[in-house]
């Protein structure tokens, strides 16, 4: 971090604000198959995708807002490579230092037919030329035959094998970005149901177990393949409109099907399986899942007859009043990706600073929004509400250490530059104990 993003932070946070996150949508096609999204090539969806002038226009206004972060996605964004480019290096011009896009892969299929290794080179050239900072791939399972039946794109996890150190070459760090789903494990997660038990208990038990063993495999998997870098979204199945929860998906990586939807108490040990192979694999991968979130989230959802968790223990989303999300659809600003209901209208119209209030939502389990909202919150907290900071120490002291131990981790990882390697030797010294 600069010296200067740094101060904007700490004015940020003397305003009980954080720094601000945008993310933007910019089609809604998709040429994989992936059954845990409602955009799928196979979805009977209107299609969908904003114009580059549109485009700019937020950009500055993000910019003159002081956004700090923004995110291109889709959809497949690399459907559209010399957009997604110019749209990278004109959010640099605008400001924004914290840039990011990513692929479900589709470009690195054919990685055994000539000319693969320079079609690669150039297109990793093409994103380096950018202020681009952190460029994911998506990867669904520890099993590749599986990731590849799922996202209908065969032979492709052995062209991203082949491409990774083409991009660091290039100076690009892929993350990889796991959407937590039950074939994460291949048949050994799809195949355990509550029916083959005889009791819930014994049920939870395997559950746990089999998925532990799933995201161990999986990480194990992703650093023989090179990936230094590694994210998890955690699972969304609310839908195209949930009416248990009141979330209306106005972005559709969601879906009804099984393969993506747990239950409340299967999250709990999910996150659980999750959290433990984090801490495992922190001294080789830098995972940016933080652990205090992950706890929070077990919290909330061991929280008996409600969906929103006690407030003493979980942080409200910041979705709506410092992360905002934009849609393909109609180029219009919501708080986050799943409270369609929640139109704001036009974000160059849009007055961010009359949006403050107290975050209070904890409807659903986006990652990019409800993670940073985790780590914010006891800085803001400290500044503002130091009493919320006691109650919440009475509670659940455990949140704390494991906040800190993220922040530790976090400056260990450089922040999660993708365009520069791991501090192994820093990386080391969370080696567990």
């Amino acid at each position: 971090m600069t010296a200067y993003s740094v101060f904007r932070m700490l004015a940020c946070l003397a305003r009980d604000r954080v720094p601000g996150q945008l993310v933007i949508q910019i089609t809604n096609q998709c040429n994989a198959t992936c059954p845990q999204c409602g955009m799928r090539k196979t979805a009977d969806i209107r299609r969908t995708r904003l114009k580059t002038d549109d485009l700019r226009q937020i950009l500055d206004a993000a910019g003159e807002k002081g956004v700090q972060a923004v995110s291109f996605t889709g959809g497949e964004p690399l459907l559209f490579l010399e957009q997604v480019t110019a749209l990278i290096s004109h959010a640099g011009r605008a400001g924004i230092p914290y840039i990011r896009t990513g692929t479900n892969g589709f470009l690195f299929c054919g990685s055994r037919q000539p000319g693969f290794k320079d079609r690669i080179r150039s297109m990793a050239d093409k994103l380096a030329a950018t202020p681009l900072r952190n460029f994911w791939i998506s990867l669904d399972s520890a099993v590749p035959k599986v990731h590849e039946q799922m996202r209908g794109l065969p032979d492709v996890v052995r062209g991203i094998e082949t491409a990774i150190p083409i991009f660091h070459a290039a100076g690009i760090y892929p993350s990889v970005n796991l959407g937590i789903n039950r074939l994460v494990g291949g048949p050994l997660t799809r195949d355990l149901h509550r029916s083959s038990f005889p009791s819930d208990t014994a049920y939870l038990e395997a559950f746990y177990k089999v998925f532990h063993s799933a995201f161990d495999r999986f990480f194990r998997q992703v650093c023989n393949m090179g990936f230094t870098l590694a994210n998890t979204c955690y699972p969304m199945s609310i839908g195209t409109a949930d009416l248990d929860s009141g979330l209306h998906a106005v972005y559709a990586a969601t879906a009804g099907e099984a393969v993506v939807r747990f239950s409340r108490e299967e999250k709990i040990f999910l996150y659980q399986a999750l959290a433990a192979n984090v801490t495992r694999h922190r001294p080789y991968l830098r995972i940016f899942t933080p652990l205090c979130s992950l706890h929070a989230l077990i919290a909330q959802h061991q929280t008996p007859g409600t969906a929103s968790g006690r407030a003493v223990e979980t942080a409200g989303c910041r979705g709506g009043i410092d992360y905002f999300f934009i849609g393909s659809d109609d180029g219009h600003t919501y708080p986050c990706g799943y409270r369609g209901r929640e139109d704001l209208g036009s974000f160059p119209a849009l007055n961010i600073r009359g949006t403050g209030h107290q975050p209070v939502c904890r409807q659903c389990d986006w990652e990019c929004f409800r993670d940073p909202s985790e780590l914010f919150s006891p800085l803001l907290d400290t500044l503002h509400r130091p009493q919320r900071v006691l109650s919440r120490i009475f509670h659940d002291p455990h949140v704390f250490s494991l906040w800190q131990k993220d922040l530790r981790y976090y400056a260990a990882c450089g922040y999660f530059n993708g365009r520069k390697p791991p501090a192994s030797s820093r990386l080391a010294r969370f080696t567990p104990k």
